[in-house]
């Protein structure tokens, strides 16, 4: 009597369906996907910041930037952190036009009537507290984090980023 093989196509739905079991697959929540920090950027250097971002969507970018100076002030620190940003110079500093591609376009720079990247600064882990300068001129030290919320206009009382991950 002849044995009868199975179809190839059979084993590999098997193993398809194995892979994705045993790696998380599809997920069918409704849940958004957990935020993960990624290792700080220069992670051997001696002092650490974090920069916070969070789009009006409430979607955030969490990211944590290592520096061997004492202090770094909030442009260089935007810088090494890899997130896209662009800037205008007012009296005040320099102010955030877009960040990490938010808004997506724009052709005036803090337009009124429209939402605006407001600037938080966190002192050792503490509580976010409104910058009263331009981000450039903001120092950070280590264990401290700048964070930035795109904020609606209508928002008199603006709230703060949620606090930076350890």
């Amino acid at each position: 009597m002849r044995k009868l093989r199975k179809p190839v196509s059979v084993g590999l739905a098997g193993l398809a369906l194995f892979v994705l079991t045993a790696c998380g697959g599809a997920s069918t929540s409704n849940q958004p996907a957990a935020v993960t920090t990624p290792a700080c950027v220069n992670a051997s250097a001696p002092n650490k910041a974090h920069v916070v971002v969070e789009h009006q969507s409430g979607t955030t970018v969490d990211r944590c930037v290592g520096f061997t100076t004492a202090k770094a002030n909030g442009a260089d620190l935007m810088t090494a952190s890899g997130i896209d940003f662009k800037t205008q110079h007012f009296s005040f500093g320099d102010a955030a036009c877009a960040i990490d591609s938010e808004p997506a376009s724009y052709s005036t720079c803090l337009p009124q009537g429209a939402p605006y990247w407001a600037l938080w600064t966190s002192t050792g882990g503490g509580p976010w507290v409104m910058a009263q300068t331009g981000f450039a001129a903001v120092l950070v030290a280590n264990g401290d984090a700048l964070g930035w919320r795109y904020t609606p206009s209508t928002e008199t009382n603006p709230s703060p980023p949620p606090p930076a991950k350890k």
